[in-house]
């Protein structure tokens, strides 16, 4: 499992400090390359662990009481 702060990622727009997501969520407004596509990335990247989307855990089935005893 990755860890939010991990510095070994590859670079890519959704991720660089410099980027915001679009209002249509296909593209990254960049305040230095303009408009970039989510997997592209330029050498000012700077990345942002906050923009990271960690993935979901898998949901547990319902259990009883009775299960735990």
């Amino acid at each position: 499992m990755q860890s939010l702060l991990n510095r070994d990622i590859s670079p890519s727009c959704k991720y660089c400090l410099l980027g915001r997501m679009s209002p249509d969520k296909k593209s990254i407004l960049c305040v230095k390359r303009g408009v970039m596509s989510l997997e592209s990335s330029c050498r000012r990247f700077k990345y942002d662990p906050l923009k990271r989307q960690p993935p979901r855990l898998p949901k547990i089935g319902q259990f009883s009481r009775e299960d735990f005893e």
